[in-house]
């Protein structure tokens, strides 16, 4: 009989309920890694390990997975039970998901090692995309690391099941220790169902780089933090095989020195900051209701309520980055929103005459994000108002909540910058202009990473630049309108390309497509995700109020305009900034959420409009 010789590199994964410091202490470079997109179920997470793609839990025909288990078979293999109703359900849901992709690639399969059956979920990630386990190993854990380093003899991939305290800590450092120059380790933190597993600690030995080290991928673009399907394509890039397209993670590197406190804070913030987001605008909103209310007894008092909510509001995206620094408890990141937001409305106010206060967060916020961006300070993704990397859908770039926000508000400050305008192509070169800029930053892949962004900016623009152009509409004028959209697809391709090298959200997404059919499935995803959005909670009611409200606004916008005597300029504004609104909702995966963000934005600026100072013409009680 002749001796099994080593492989030249193989992997080891490992499961242990440990946290960063137990990782840390073996030796391993440390991350937060993104579980599931949306809410946890850790043999969903198993399966995404294996198929190294993902999609959102809604988007799949049950949102829930089947029940997996482990059962051993005679010869040392074992099987998935469910295997079969997992491989339909994936089958079903709208993208290229193929379970048990990464143990299929690997040259002889994976081998997984346990100590009891019942117990042994993880063997899900040894599994082929048959459902079967080339080698299976329980026994006792005192036993565990021998028959953990006789598997890695014979078999390229193996997956293992550590036990919790103290000697699953030992027994991560000795594996780590004993670790030989062609091996990489890499430790996932398990965590049961009914816990809040859709951040876990993770580690890895072995990779490109000095050990204790930061891990991060191109998926997420964030310093710490990685995905679960980033350990598919790093695997097999490891072990040299060929990472099929259908995979859809990037390969884990690591980044700078290892800062525990630092990536426990980030792992805290996040947790936190998804169930913040309504109660701050709700206690934002009550606290201006508080402030006009005092003043309704003096028609200039609050008339400067008014105007100092309207802005303020429009200003929040900044507002919410100050206490994304800090990580304060609920209550005080209430509280210092709504205090800086007022403060900063109130100034740019006092500040900019009216109707042009509009210019001091149009310019702001845009500048922030990208400073932000440049800067990687991860403000924003810490912030309320961030894309909410817990949810496992985005992890940097611009947030759908913002997108069409951000077009309203741009295109209201050039309208308070051009005001008592005319119809001129001055008039025009600054609407294009201020989009341009605005589609670079919503769609650059290092600033807003966002496609969709591009498409309603270049929409927005369109609509506002033919309204100001001298002359009537004609089809010449009509026509550039509908294709500027593709236009701004096309920049941000090469944009995606030079900046990105190809790796950023709409190269892959789109370039990188393989067929018509992996298009098709990007927009049933999108549609698909958008009409779960439009059933979700308080959602119905609010897509209904804002589409009477763009209805009433369309049929009477002379009267919505009077306060500037219809002036152009923001009769243009106001129209490009709807039609953000309308557009981004056909085009993005949260649907109407941009539409109603979009109006909110525009009532914001109505409001603003509505509430001139005394010196202005008109009277207050008239508004």
């Amino acid at each position: 009989m002749t001796t099994a010789t080593p492989p030249a590199r193989s992997a080891l994964i490992v499961f242990l309920p440990a946290g960063e410091t137990r990782l840390a202490r073996a030796g391993l470079s440390v991350g937060v890694m993104s579980a599931t997109q949306g809410g946890y179920h850790r043999a969903q997470l198993l399966l995404d390990i294996t198929q190294g793609a993902r999609v959102a839990a809604s988007a799949y025909p049950h949102p829930s997975p089947p029940a997996l288990a482990l059962r051993p078979l005679a010869g040392g293999g074992g099987s998935i039970a469910g295997w079969g109703s997992a491989r339909r359900r994936a089958g079903r849901a709208p993208q290229l998901l193929t379970p048990g992709l990464l143990a299929e690639r690997v040259p002889g399969g994976a081998a997984y090692a346990g100590t009891d059956a019942a117990a042994g979920l993880d063997a899900v990630a040894a599994a082929g995309t048959d459902g079967h386990v080339a080698s299976v190993s329980l026994g006792s854990t005192g036993t565990l690391p021998a028959r953990i380093a006789a598997l890695l003899k014979r078999s390229r991939l193996v997956v293992a099941d550590l036990p919790g305290g103290a000697a699953g800590e030992a027994m991560l450092g000795r594996l780590a220790a004993a670790r030989a120059p062609g091996e990489l380790l890499i430790a996932v933190q398990r965590r049961g169902e009914g816990t809040q597993g859709e951040l876990l600690w993770s580690g890895a030995a072995g990779l490109r780089g000095a050990p204790g080290r930061e891990l991060t991928s191109r998926t997420t673009q964030q310093r710490g933090l990685l995905a679960a399907v980033d350990l598919a394509p790093t695997i097999l890039e490891w072990l040299g095989a060929p990472v099929p397209a259908e995979v859809r993670g990037r390969k884990i590197e690591t980044g700078g020195a290892l800062h525990g406190g630092a990536l426990r804070s980030l792992m805290a913030r996040l947790r936190v900051v998804g169930a913040r987001r309504l109660p701050a605008l709700g206690f934002l909103l009550c606290a201006w209701l508080i402030l006009l209310l005092a003043a309704a007894r003096w028609p200039p008092a609050r008339a400067r309520a008014i105007r100092a909510g309207a802005v303020g509001v429009l200003w929040a995206p900044v507002a919410a980055m100050i206490p994304a620094a800090i990580a304060p408890d609920a209550p005080v990141e209430y509280a210092t929103i709504v205090l800086a937001c007022f403060t900063l409305g109130a100034l740019s106010d006092a500040l900019l005459p009216w109707p042009r206060a509009m210019i001091a967060p149009a310019l702001a916020v845009p500048l922030a994000i990208v400073a932000d961006a440049l800067a990687h300070t991860q403000l924003l993704m810490r912030s309320v108002l961030g894309p909410n990397p817990a949810l496992g859908a985005r992890f940097y770039g611009i947030g759908n909540e913002l997108k069409s926000g951000l077009a309203v508000l741009v295109l209201a400050g050039v309208a308070g910058a051009l005001y008592r305008s005319r119809r001129e192509p001055r008039a025009v070169a600054a609407i294009v202009g201020a989009g341009l800029v605005l589609a670079v930053i919503e769609g650059s892949a290092r600033l807003g990473a966002g496609v969709g962004g591009v498409i309603l900016v270049c929409a927005g623009t369109a609509v506002a630049a033919v309204m100001l152009t001298p002359g009537a509409l004609t089809r010449r004028r009509a026509l550039i309108a509908i294709v500027s959209p593709l236009a701004g697809l096309i920049v941000l391709a090469l944009i995606d390309l030079a900046t990105a090298h190809g790796t950023g959200h709409f190269s892959g997404s789109v370039l990188h497509a393989r067929s018509a059919g992996d298009l098709r499935d990007i927009l049933v995803r999108r549609y698909k995700a958008a009409w779960g959005e439009l059933r979700n909670h308080a959602m119905p009611v609010a897509t209904a109020l804002a589409l009477l409200a763009s209805f009433a606004a369309v049929r009477r916008h002379a009267r919505l305009t009077s306060p500037v005597d219809g002036d152009p300029a923001w009769l243009a504004a106001l129209a490009g900034g709807l039609a953000a609104g309308v557009v981004g909702a056909l085009v993005e995966d949260s649907g109407p959420v941009l539409l109603v963000v979009a109006v909110f934005a525009l009532g914001c600026v109505l409001s603003y409009l509505w509430a001139p100072p005394p010196r202005n013409p008109g009277t207050l009680a008239s508004r």
